[in-house]
């Protein structure tokens, strides 16, 4: 995917903070401190549904959101990991990576929609965002 033209929806770029690219998506940090959530958007501009990724992507995206999910549920000691791509929002195509634990905020509802975000401390986003580059080798 390298020289393809690619920018991150505005929305996205808010509310998050870049932790790395992977082969095929953008690794970012969900800056909301009640779930430890990374979101993966494949970096190719005009993407809104899964099937728009050709075959090969298609897996290797789906590979990394695996990749993501393992990481946070040995970082966050999850029970479970939710993968979502709702797009409602924000067209653009991106998975977000979701690890739950019973009792979180919002268990066993999802976690869109549930109250406001709760933005982490400047410490403890940086040392998450650092956590998350190491694991995932970025």
């Amino acid at each position: 995917m390298a020289g393809v033209s690619f920018a991150l929806d505005p929305r996205l770029a808010r509310d998050t903070a870049v932790v790395g690219d992977l082969p095929v998506c953008r690794v970012l940090l969900m800056n909301d401190s009640r779930w430890p959530w990374l979101v993966l958007v494949p970096r190719r501009s005009g993407l809104a549904e899964l099937a728009d990724l050709d075959p090969a992507e298609r897996a290797r995206a789906l590979e990394e959101a695996v990749r993501a999910g393992e990481w946070l549920k040995a970082h966050a000691a999850a029970e479970k990991i939710n993968l979502g791509a709702l797009g409602n929002i924000v067209r653009q195509l991106h998975l977000h990576v979701v690890a739950r634990r019973v009792g979180d905020p919002g268990w066993p509802g999802p976690v869109w929609g549930f109250g406001a975000a709760v933005a982490y401390e400047d410490a403890a986003f940086a040392a998450t965002l650092a956590a998350a580059r190491a694991g995932l080798g970025l």
